[in-house]
């Protein structure tokens, strides 16, 4: 993972407002008003705070957090009109961290290379190479950028991540150019993220097949009855023959039988 100061974030959004995008460069016309005036701001700040690094090792607090707050102001700038971002930006030198595109700027380091800091304008220049090249594509893939949202109202996630390298190092190279920073970015950042994109399907634990209930168990069925068979009628019960009932007996006792 990269441990460059100075980290890049754009969210992925597929829909896109053909309007907006249509009149985008005129839509951004306050902006660059704005980013103008803060960049001379930027300007004067990074001059004092040249001489400051060159004598003292150190960035005057004040100076550097306007210089970075003018840093995330121009990323969100340039997000918006190269069609990185859709929503209007803010005008506003803070975090704004619900921005689809963010530009996150660590602390000052405890002390600057005084020689870095003095021979600058020499050390930046590969840098400024790269960065040239670097808007060229940038440009190019906003322009097939507009037409395809144009016409389709989404913008294409290849188009997406060419201009969102394209500002990514340009953004982390005005770091350099402005002595926020003392070493080279990186040229893919490894800490930004494409937020837009679904997060994969987490598969759920599998649960045991529920047992398959036992068929009831059923009786034999009863032999088939031949056509034209008749059971057997029982023969009618014979009652047990009647016991003779005693002879009555007489006044002297029961009568003998002669």
């Amino acid at each position: 993972m990269s441990t460059y100061p100075v980290t890049f974030e754009a969210d992925y959004v597929e829909q896109r407002s053909r309007l907006t995008t249509f009149f985008r460069l005129l839509l951004a016309i306050p902006h660059f008003i704005v980013l103008t005036i803060a960049g001379i701001g930027a300007f004067f700040a990074v001059v004092i705070a040249w001489f400051a690094l060159l004598f003292t090792g150190k960035w005057p607090q004040g100076l550097y957090d306007f210089t970075a707050g003018v840093m995330r102001y121009y990323t969100r700038v340039t997000a918006y009109t190269w069609l990185l971002a859709d929503p209007y930006p803010a005008f506003s030198l803070g975090e704004e961290p619900s921005y689809p595109v963010r530009l996150h700027i660590g602390p000052p380091l405890a002390e600057y290379n005084r020689l870095k800091v003095a021979l600058r304008l020499f050390y930046i220049i590969p840098a400024y190479l790269i960065v040239y090249v670097m808007n060229i594509v940038l440009e190019l893939a906003a322009i097939a950028s507009w037409f395809v949202i144009v016409i389709t109202g989404k913008q294409p996630k290849g188009l997406q991540d060419v201009i969102g390298l394209g500002v990514s190092y340009v953004s982390r190279a005005n770091a350099l150019f402005l002595l926020v920073t003392e070493t080279y970015p990186p040229f893919n950042d490894d800490q930004s993220r494409q937020i837009g994109e679904p997060a994969p399907a987490t598969p759920l634990p599998q649960q045991p097949a529920p047992a398959t209930p036992e068929a009831p168990v059923q009786a034999a069925p009863a032999p088939a009855t031949p056509a034209g068979f008749e059971p057997p009628v029982p023969p009618p019960s014979t009652p047990p023959p009647a016991e003779e009932d005693d002879p009555p007996p007489g006044p002297f006792g029961p009568s003998s039988t002669a």
